[in-house]
């Protein structure tokens, strides 16, 4: 490696990180305000759905703090691994390892946010997420800090690749994390704490201490500053899910910032309002938890058998006008594996009982829908 300093960890000092205050003050106050609505409106849910509403960030985070490093998992598998260690009724799919390693990350860093953050504690992370010892085809160190050849961050065709990011040298790590996980504990408390998680991700990311997973782990514990910052061990917004939508952003801000100085003003105001907008994001997610809830309230007497209750949940799901093309006998037929007879007869019953609306259209197109409020 040239002797010229490129990179931000190659500045001696280089954690000592400044930035415009008065810039990033004006967007701290709007995070705080758009998370105190956000808690605010769970705190009227009640604490039954708190494990729900956990359950269905906690699918959307797995999905894409996976999705953001290019790996795309199943969404039943998701669902089930997070049913399960919550304690949540599960379908019986099969778990794939590699899902349920992460979602056990996630809760063991969020449920158990107070726990001390060790290097011992990261490298059995690591090793969840990688319980074969493989990434996709290549063998790595799993549960143990990177060694041998230089870290790079590339893109592009062999023979043209473009160098993103080299981080630093092997021999660095363990000095390096000593001081990041010194400084994890002495910040917490002293240092506001949004601030404090978007330092953390982007020091970590840095530092590369792993021969793969460090995204992953990145946002690991950006989920556990944020859990410490609110005392709240479930998550009500994905900041994951927000990222991924950002994911070229992302990227970008960090390789600036990586190459520069250690002003890195422009990483925390991209880093808070991403915050903001994940908040956003989650008010879906909530919305539909909440109108699952009040539905099943409402109707907590109603006789319904299995087979209606499974399709309703279906219709609940997808959200107002999110059936695509509506509910048809077919489709009830085949969802819950019954005649056309009997579906018909069953559809006709939640007609009677002001549970579903007939869509426009007569006849051989009738659809229907939920009679939403």
């Amino acid at each position: 490696m040239a002797n010229a300093r490129h990179y931000i960890w190659q500045h001696a000092g280089w954690t000592d990180f400044t930035w415009d205050s008065e810039e990033i003050l004006s967007l701290l106050g709007q995070c705080r305000l758009v998370q105190g609505k956000l808690l605010g409106k769970v705190i009227e849910l009640g604490l039954t759905l708190d494990v729900h509403a956990h359950a269905e960030v906690l699918a959307e985070e797995t999905m894409n703090t996976s999705a953001i490093e290019g790996e795309l998992l199943d969404i039943r598998s998701v669902r089930s691994s997070v049913a399960r260690r919550l304690g949540l009724p599960s379908a019986g799919l099969p778990v794939d390892r590699n899902v349920d390693g992460l979602v056990a990350v996630l809760i063991d860093a969020t449920i158990n946010h107070d726990e001390s953050l060790t290097a011992e504690r990261l490298h059995g992370w690591h090793a969840g997420l990688f319980p074969t010892g493989y990434s996709g085809m290549h063998k790595i160190r799993v549960g143990s800090w990177r060694g041998g050849e230089p870290m790079r961050i590339v893109s592009g065709p062999v023979g043209k690749e473009r160098v993103h990011f080299i981080a630093p040298p092997a021999d660095r790590i363990p000095e390096e994390m000593s001081r990041f996980l010194s400084w994890w504990d002495s910040s917490r408390g002293s240092m506001e704490g949004l601030i404090r998680a978007a330092l953390g991700h982007f020091r970590f990311v840095t530092i590369h201490p792993f021969e793969d997973g460090n995204g992953r782990i990145a946002r690991v514990l950006t989920d556990m500053a944020l859990a410490q910052d609110d005392s709240q061990q479930h998550r009500y917004y994905s900041l994951s899910s927000q990222i991924m939508e950002e994911r070229d952003r992302y990227y970008d801000v960090l390789e600036a910032c990586q190459k520069g100085s250690s002003d890195i003003t422009q990483w925390l105001v991209w880093f808070l309002g991403c915050f903001s907008r994940a908040i956003d994001r989650s008010e879906m997610i909530l919305s539909g938890v909440i109108t699952k809830a009040n539905f099943w309230r409402k109707h907590a007497q109603t006789m319904l058998n299995e087979r209606q209750i499974k399709v309703i949940n279906k219709l609940l799901d997808a959200g107002p006008d999110g059936f695509e093309g509506g509910l048809t006998t077919r489709k009830y037929a085949s969802l819950t594996k019954v005649s056309k007879p009997t579906a018909f007869r069953e559809i006709s019953r939640l007609l009677e009982l002001g549970i579903v609306r007939q869509n426009p259209g007569k006849g051989r197109s009738a659809s229907y829908d939920l009679v939403w409020p």
